[in-house]
C-alpha cells in the first residue's frame, strides 16, 4: 500500500520514486515523503507518516525499496520491494508488500508460509499515453484477501490517471476501481474506491535539493469516505 502512489500509478508505484529510462549507466534515487495521512487506493492506512524511497535503475530496469512508518504506535509499518521494467510508455512490474501485521502475528519478515505470511505479492502492467496513464494490479500470492466463497480473491485494482497543468501547479486527476469482490478492499463486487485530484508545486533549494509540496483530495464512493492530505518530499539531486 502506498500514499502518493494512489494518485499517480506509475511503474515504480511512487510519485518521486525511480524513473527507469534506457540509460547506459546505473542511476540511483533516494528521497523521503512526509504525509499528513496515509491514503492508498482510497483506503485509510494510517495517520502522519514518514515514507522513504531508495531505487536503482539501468536500461529500463528498476529496483525500488519503499517504506512507511507512522508516528503513532498503532499505525501499520510497511516495507515494499518493486522490480519493474519500462520501455517508452509501457511498464510492467512485481511488488512484494510486507506489513508488520497480518497472517503472522509475530510480524516476522522472513516468514513465507502460505496464508500465514505478512507478505502480499502483486503484479502490475500499464501504459502511459502521456495524457492518460492506465494501470492494472493483481495480487497473485501471499496474504491476499478472499472472495464471497472464501477462496483467494486475486484482489485486483485498476486506475486511470490524467495529468494537467493549471494556475502554475502540476495536477493529476485519478479514478480507481476494484473489479471483483475481495476482503482486501472490503468490496462485494465491482466498486469505485478512489476518485481524487492532486496538486504539486516543486521548489529547488540550491543545486542539491528538490522539495515538491503537494495537496490532495480523495473520495472513496464504496466506503463513503473522503480525505484531504498534504505533504512534501525531500529529494536530493544526485
Amino acid at each position: 500500500m502506498k500514499t502518493l502512489r494512489c494518485f499517480i500509478a506509475i511503474a515504480s508505484f511512487g510519485l518521486f520514486g525511480m524513473s527507469a529510462n534506457a540509460q547506459d549507466k546505473v542511476e540511483a534515487t533516494v528521497g523521503t515523503d512526509f504525509v499528513s495521512q496515509y491514503i492508498w487506493r482510497g483506503l485509510d492506512c494510517g495517520n502522519v507518516s514518514v515514507q522513504p524511497t531508495l531505487g536503482l535503475g539501468w536500461k529500463g530496469l528498476s529496483l525500488t525499496a519503499w517504506g512507511s512508518v507512522g508516528l503513532e504506535a498503532s499505525d501499520t509499518k510497511e516495507f515494499d520491494l518493486t522490480l519493474g521494467y519500462s520501455a517508452g510508455g509501457f511498464n510492467i512490474g512485481v511488488t512484494d508488500y510486507w506489513f508488520n501485521a497480518g497472517g503472522d502475528v509475530r510480524g516476522r519478515y522472513f516468514m513465507y508460509k502460505a496464508h500465514g505470511t505478512n507478505h502480499v505479492f502483486e503484479g502490475n502492467i500499464g501504459y502511459d499515453f502521456g495524457c492518460l496513464n492506465v494501470q492494472w494490479y493483481t495480487n497473485f500470492a501471499g496474504n491476499d484477501g478472499v472472495n464471497k466463497d472464501g477462496k483467494r480473491a486475486y484482489s485486483s485494482y485498476f486506475e486511470l490517471a490524467a495529468p494537467f497543468t493549471l494556475a502554475g501547479l502540476d495536477w493529476t486527476a485519478t479514478v480507481g476501481a476494484v473489479p471483483f469482490a475481495t476482503t482486501s478492499y472490503d468490496t462485494s463486487g465491482f466498486a469505485v474506491t478512489n476518485i481524487g485530484v492532486k496538486a504539486v508545486k516543486e521548489f529547488t533549494i540550491g543545486k542539491s535539493l528538490t522539495l515538491p509540496v503537494f495537496a490532495a483530495i480523495n473520495a472513496n464512493p464504496c466506503s463513503q469516505k473522503a480525505y484531504f492530505t498534504v505533504g512534501f518530499s525531500i529529494v536530493p539531486n544526485l
